[in-house]
């Protein structure tokens, strides 16, 4: 299976002007909180079951251990949002899938989610206008 935490070139085949908005450093402040005991886990480890059995079916499994829990690798979950598409988006598992998705001509987007399915940690990472 592809991975999918694309990169802009493989959203538009090298054209990266679409825009991408990265949310690392939300994760960091965040992950921070938690370490120095202001956050609870509890309170930041609640994903929806919908992006846990979707981790868990078709994520991709990254080299990245979870920041909460250490105990389970992270996975990478694609929702892509826009015209055309039903309303709670669509789950994109490969790099084809989302190539076919981009060349559409609607305005969309891309969220790319990474989610524990031990301890439900989930955080945005970034968003891909496609």
């Amino acid at each position: 299976m592809s991975s999918t935490g694309f990169s802009a070139g493989v959203l538009r085949s090298g054209d990266t002007s679409g825009g991408i908005v990265d949310h690392r450093l939300a994760r960091r402040m965040l992950i921070n909180q938690i370490r120095l005991g202001r956050l609870r886990a509890d309170e930041v480890c609640d994903a929806h079951p919908e992006l846990l059995r979707a981790a868990a079916n078709v994520g991709t499994v990254t080299e990245v251990t979870c920041p909460v829990c250490e105990q389970d690798q992270l996975r990478l979950v694609t929702y892509v949002f826009g015209r055309g598409l039903p309303s709670h988006g669509r789950c994109v598992s490969t790099a084809e899938e989302m190539q076919k998705l981009s060349r559409h001509g609607a305005e969309r987007r891309a969220y790319v989610v990474e989610a524990c399915v031990s301890c439900r940690w989930h955080h945005l990472l970034r968003v891909h206008q496609l």
